[in-house]
């Protein structure tokens, strides 16, 4: 029995001591007096194995030992084992900075470093702006007329735009511009987002395109030329970056830029000829300046010994010779300007270079640095705000449509996607505001970049289409009455451009994160490429150590033991240690998978994403329990954390069942099971009882309502367009009255107090007054509501050749 004891203390203190990453020593302690007191009490087996665990652990740990035999020989295995890292990987890599993202692969998530920074919300001039002149753009256009009639937006709009300031938010006000925060862009965005084409034509100049480029890296001259110009409008910019043979591996671009000499009003200069074909590339057909990304070439050495510089961005006049442009693509859903742009033999001087001569080769590190942090607000907060507006609308359709004498709300069938849309709009608005929030605090997020567009566009996919799905056949109807079916048509845009969501989910995530943000592997490769054993030691113990302590952290947080200390309240304090769980967990699988796939891991693209997704939604989980820890929670608000948080810790405990199914090293899988998963799977998908009470909270006049909603456009009379978020919420107002109303009517008509031919509702209310079932305040009530009732279930109709472009192909298929 003391055996036995001895056992489970020696077992306890080392899992304690690798808990902490306490170190050699403390476990050389811990084995040391457990096996004297073993050979003292107990067995002198115990006390023989736990002396020679303590030698070995000696020997292999502490430095004066292990630096004179075990090292070297490690870091010449790792040489040769430790994957080679391109100078395009290094850039992205160096490209960024690390913050929560690091803290995830640690296993063991400091919390102060994520709460410290509050997130303050707006200053008064911007949120005046989103409340003022957002409001007025939005009201000004219709998503048909936008996308069907005009395939462009109103004259007046583009006018406003420019007139306020939209292109400039980036700019900062010395050269006119509004020098907005990163969170008041996104606000802007999610203002604008329930109109695709306004919100993609205001987010493209503000985030990867000539005015950041120009920000950072142009030279004096051309931010005083080029900053005031993109501000007020009088110069509209786009970026080439993409084309036939350059997707989302952009660094394969074919177009070339030759260092030359030639004649220019009579005086030979050197400069650049370019030829160039770039496709999918948004404002160009009304584009006044060009950035262009090209492979730059000095094959005459006119600029010095460099051949090849790489590539390279410029600046380019809509009216340079040679350049092509003006014709459009036809992107799906909602036809934004987007189009191609060529040219051949466009001869440029060296100037148009953006930061001069001097950055020449340097743009691919401009577009990485840029794209970081781009990549978290445009898209991200598109589908952030596509989100809400579908709470807005979904919510309140559902509410006032009725099937079988009941709001088809009420039905669990569609209070399913319901539920889901309220969950993923929280999940959306928490992740993209906090870290709008971390870039204000200073941070250039590389990898969370990554992880708002890929999972946040996807969200946006889901939810239109769970919003589609609830609408039936009012939204599968295009005409003007149909605000969801343009925006749902064009989700797949969002999907693929910035990064095709295939690629992004399964290489640059976990691709990126895996170097950039662990806290080890960036300094042992860094150690090899300068053959430095001294800080490869370091680098390599300290990575041993996390490992042993992430194995110890995971199991024994399976086990409900040693829980972590976490800073939130007893609401979403759960949560937020199953975070820190599923943390030392991924910490451990991310070792892993490395160590027994080596290199070969970049081609095990499945393996990766799993691993991304674990990464991904505990990033997205901690963005939801900062966001609930900093903000006052309104009523029905619980409820929909709860939903969100189970929904991101089942997704990241389905990732890491799927990984472990799928490790090749099969050993390594089983016992990888038995330490992070001890006792099976313990995150069930959101409860059905939550789902009833999401579905409930957004379908009816709610606070947790109106605090989701309250990012997009929800009022009415600002300008020509109806706004039906407002409708739906006027309705919602009176909803309770109208409910008792409509079965005060069905439940006399049951009773054959009204005539059997009064089907039709406003029938009904009529009988329902002459038998003086109603009052004359009463049925004037539900004449008025059930009149806007019917025009939001209302849909379009057109003459019979309105959608033949030739009217002469029409056939007439009833003659007379």
């Amino acid at each position: 029995m003391m055996t036995f004891i001895l056992f489970v203390v020696a077992l306890a203190g080392l899992l304690i001591v690798m808990r902490r990453e306490s170190g050699a020593t403390s476990a050389i302690g811990v084995m040391a007096v457990t096996g004297l007191l073993s050979l003292i009490f107990a067995s002198g087996w115990l006390a023989l194995v736990l002396f020679i665990g303590a030698a070995v652990t000696a020997a292999a740990g502490l430095p004066g030992f292990r630096q004179s035999w075990l090292t070297p020989r490690i870091f010449a295995m790792f040489k040769k084992v430790a994957p080679k890292v391109s100078d395009t990987e290094k850039v992205a890599l160096e490209a960024g900075t690390v913050g929560w993202d690091g803290e995830l692969f640690t296993g063991r998530p400091d919390w102060h470093n994520l709460l410290i920074n509050r997130n303050t919300g707006l200053t008064e001039e911007e949120q005046a702006f989103v409340d003022n002149q957002c409001t007025q753009a939005i009201s000004m256009c219709n998503a048909w007329d936008v996308a069907v009639e005009r395939a462009d937006l109103p004259k007046e709009l583009w006018d406003f735009l420019k007139k306020e300031g939209f292109f400039g938010m980036i700019i900062p006000k010395e050269y006119g511009g509004l020098e907005f925060s990163a969170k008041a862009q996104s606000a802007v965005l999610q203002k604008l987002a329930s109109n695709e084409t306004l919100m993609v034509s205001v987010g493209v100049p503000n985030s990867l395109g000539p005015g950041e480029l120009l920000l950072k890296y142009g030279t004096e001259e051309q931010k005083n030329h080029y900053l005031p110009r993109l501000a007020d409008g009088r110069e509209i910019p786009c970026f080439g970056l993409t084309g036939p043979r350059a997707g989302s591996d952009a660094t394969s671009l074919p177009d070339t830029g030759i260092v030359c000499k030639q004649k220019v009003d009579g005086k030979e200069v050197v400069g650049i000829r370019l030829n160039f074909e770039k496709r999918w590339i948004t404002l160009a057909p009304i584009a006044t300046v060009v950035g262009l990304a090209f492979r730059m070439f000095d094959p005459d050495g006119l600029l010095g010994d460099t051949e090849d510089h790489g590539i390279t961005c410029a600046l380019i006049p809509r009216n340079t010779k040679g350049m092509e442009i003006g014709r459009r693509h036809c992107p799906i859903g909602s036809p934004f300007l987007n189009g191609p742009i060529k040219g051949k033999d466009v001869f440029i001087p060296l100037d148009y270079i953006i930061g001069g001569v001097e950055m020449a080769g340097q743009g691919w590190r401009m577009l990485v640095e840029c794209l970081s942090v781009g990549r978290c607000i445009t898209l991200p907060s598109g589908a952030a705000g596509a989100a809400a507006s579908s709470v807005g609308t979904a919510g309140g359709f559902t509410r006032i449509r009725r099937q079988f004498n009941t709001p088809v709300a009420d039905m669990e069938g569609v209070q399913e996607p319901l539920a889901r849309i309220a969950a993923k709009t929280y999940i959306s608005q928490a992740a993209v505001n906090h870290t709008a929030n971390m870039i204000d605090k200073g941070e250039k997020p590389a990898v969370p970049s990554a992880i708002l567009k890929y999972h946040l566009t996807e969200f946006q996919r889901g939810v239109l289409t769970d919003a589609m799905d609830v609408h039936g056949g009012k939204t599968v109807t295009l005409g003007p009455r149909n605000y969801l079916g343009i925006g749902y048509s064009g989700a797949s845009v969002s999907i693929t451009v910035e990064g095709a969501n295939i690629m992004t989910r399964s290489l640059m995530i976990f691709g990126q994160g895996a170097i950039r943000c662990h806290p080890y592997v960036l300094k042992e490769l860094a150690a090899k490429d300068n053959d430095d054993i001294k800080a490869f030691d370091d680098a390599f113990f300290g990575h041993a150590g996390l490992i042993f302590g992430n194995a110890a952290r995971a199991f024994t947080q399976a086990l409900g033991l040693g829980r972590a200390d976490v800073p939130f309240d007893s609401a979403s304090r759960r949560y937020a240690q199953a975070v820190a769980r599923f943390s030392a967990a991924f910490g451990l699988c991310s070792d892993a998978a490395m160590t027994t796939l080596g290199s070969e891991l970049k081609m095990r693209e499945l393996i990766s994403a799993r691993l991304g997704d674990m990464l991904s939604n505990l990033y997205l989980a901690s963005m939801v329990l900062k966001n609930w820890h900093e903000t006052q929670p309104v009523d029905g608000e619980k409820e929909v954390m709860e939903y969100s948080l189970s929904l991101l810790l089942h997704r990241t405990e389905n990732a890491l069942d799927e990984f472990l199914q799928n490790l090749p090293n099969r050993a390594v899988a089983l016992v990888l099971r038995g330490i992070t998963m001890p006792l099976g799977r313990r995150w069930d998908s959101p409860h059905d009882d939550l789902a009833r009470k999401l579905a409930r909270a957004i379908s009816t006049d709610t606070p947790i309502r109106h605090k989701l909603i309250a990012s997009v456009w929800t009022t009415n009379g600002e300008g020509t367009v109806e706004n039906p978020i407002a409708r739906y919420n006027g309705l919602l107002k009176d909803y309770d009255k109208a409910e008792q109303l409509y079965r005060k009517a069905t439940k006399a008509y049951a009773k054959g107090e009204l005539p059997m031919t009064a089907l039709h509702p406003e029938e009904r209310f009529e009988a329902a007054l002459e038998a003086g079932v109603y009052t004359k305040e009463e049925a004037d009530f539900m004449r008025q509501y059930e009149t806007v009732v019917l025009e939001m279930l209302t849909v379009d109709d057109f003459p019979f050749d309105a959608f033949a472009q030739n009217k002469e192909s029409v056939i007439d298929h009833n003659p007379a």
